[in-house]
């Protein structure tokens, strides 16, 4: 099956679908599909329904025997039935549904699937049963797949002793586009406008569909304006979603403290003791908020990349960071009208230095890991973070920004390069000194990693000094890597 025109990349989701969907075995088997909200799953999932012949049941947070009257109308409908079907419980359902392919593989997709089991705790155990080789012999080549955005739910669902465990045949995650590609989703060819607006709407598709109705910054020029008619706009739907987005996850109840947790990370917090004193608590009465957070996928814990008993957590959606960098703390003036410009004015400091930041070091740390070439480090990366060193002689430590560890010519991991990055300063030899410093003060397992050391890496958003290109010119352990670079393909 050729994907849809509409579908916008998910090319690897595309192809693993169709596999599933057109399998030629004669069994019922079963599929899950997750992914964070608003990344697509719906769209592609209705895409795959249409384009290979199906039924796509979308559940909502209602009863057992609504939900159950619901399907029983869907299951009708797509069967071309004039009347109803009447379960009187999900084993009755779910049996009524595995027999339904037998024209041969049938699609039937079930979108929200976490309202059904929270109304229903067995039914993962009623579909266990219906898969099991006993009931197989009934069945009928049906692919169920089983659709959420709960992560936390959808994760426990074929982990450790769940019912569904080993019965799957696709576990199918559908993640955020990331930078180079929601820049070709917005249209932004030009690469300061595409990290601006990364840095507030990430990667999620329908923060462009749905909640801007296209609207896309045109420029560096229109990148301010666009930020007050639709992100600080409360007739907008963008303006209240990193609200919603706390609101709509099931495994946060108390909301409250969640928020603070995440203000405390977008204000720069990123150690637990750091966010402890930020809310005035125990660092010990945060593990448990903490670990919900990264759980629901609202928040990543980086381990430190030279001090292993070191770590960062960071806000993984952009929209909750603004949200709580500059939007919540000038919510009462954002709620009316006409003032978004004049707040905007206001905020804008604190999205450079706590947001737009820290976002583009995040930016220049997927380059290295995914999109640099292996002949620029002369070796395969494994992982890249940043990290801390420390200096003894001047009694104090250093930040790196981006740090990359791979192989080259032997099996064991090291350091391939070290890098910083700038987002509005023009870089120089003495950023350059900086490195060639701290790559001085790591231990030799860090960096006997060939003849020419790690590579130092330069990023920068606003360029770079004639002497720091000339010293790049003749030294090729220095790399200078400009937005177009960041962008587009070596």
């Amino acid at each position: 099956m050729d994907k849809p025109t509409e579908v916008f990349d998910r090319d690897f989701e595309w192809a693993e679908l169709t596999r599933f969907v057109g399998h030629p075995s004669r069994e019922a088997t079963l599929g899950v599909i997750s992914g964070r909200r608003r990344q697509g799953k719906t769209f592609l999932l209705d895409a795959i329904t249409r384009a290979h012949g199906g039924v796509l049941f979308t559940a909502t947070e209602t009863t057992e025997a609504d939900a159950l009257r619901q399907f029983g109308e869907a299951l009708a409908r797509y069967r071309g039935e004039p009347v109803p079907h009447r379960f009187a419980h999900w084993d009755e359902a779910v049996s009524q549904l595995m027999r339904i392919a037998t024209a041969g593989p049938t699609t039937v997709v079930i979108d929200e699937f976490p309202f059904l089991a929270k109304a229903s705790p067995a039914l993962p155990s009623i579909i266990q049963r219906a898969l099991d080789p006993t009931a197989q012999r009934t069945n009928t080549p049906v692919r169920l797949l089983l659709c959420g955005s709960a992560l936390s739910f959808m994760g426990r669902l074929l982990s450790g002793n769940a019912p569904l465990r080993g019965r799957a045949g696709l576990e199918l995650v559908v993640p955020t586009l990331d930078y180079r590609l929601a820049a070709q989703f917005w249209e932004i060819t030009d690469p300061r406008t595409a990290v601006l607006t990364h840095a507030i709407v990430g990667g999620t598709p329908a923060y462009r569909r749905e909640f801007t109705q296209g609207d896309t910054p045109a420029g560096p020029d229109d990148f301010d304006p666009w930020v007050t008619r639709t992100v600080l706009n409360p007739a907008r739907p963008l303006f209240r979603e990193a609200r919603y987005l706390l609101a709509e996850e099931p495994e946060l109840h108390d909301t409250a403290l969640y928020h603070s947790v995440l203000a405390a990370i977008a204000a720069g917090n990123t150690a637990r003791g750091g966010i402890a004193d930020y809310l005035g608590r125990k660092s010990t009465d945060l593990a448990h908020p903490l670990s919900v957070l990264e759980d629901v996928g609202l928040i990543r814990h980086e381990p430190d990349a030279f001090r292993r008993n070191r770590s960062a957590y960071r806000i993984a959606e952009p929209l909750v960071a603004f949200y709580h960098a500059v939007m919540r703390p000038y919510w009462g003036d954002l709620e009316r009208p006409g003032r978004a410009q004049a707040v905007w004015q206001r905020a804008q400091p604190t999205f450079r230095s706590t947001i737009l930041g820290p976002h583009f070091e995040n930016l220049c740390r997927e380059w290295a890991r995914w999109h640099a070439t292996p002949d620029t480090y002369g070796g395969h990366p494994s992982r890249v973070a940043a990290g801390t060193v420390n200096d003894p002689a001047a009694r104090t430590s250093h930040e790196i920004d981006v740090a990359v560890f791979g192989h080259r010519d032997s099996e064991r991991e090291t350091l391939l390069a070290l890098g910083e990055a700038k987002w509005n300063e023009t870089m120089g030899l003495s950023h350059l000194k900086r490195l060639g410093h701290i790559r001085s003060l790591l231990p030799a397992h860090h960096t006997a990693s060939g003849v020419s050391g790690p590579l130092l890496l330069c990023f920068s958003g606003a360029g770079f000094t004639p002497e720091l290109h000339e010293a790049a010119t003749h030294d090729p352990t220095i790399e200078l890597i400009d937005l177009q670079r960041l962008y587009h393909d070596e």
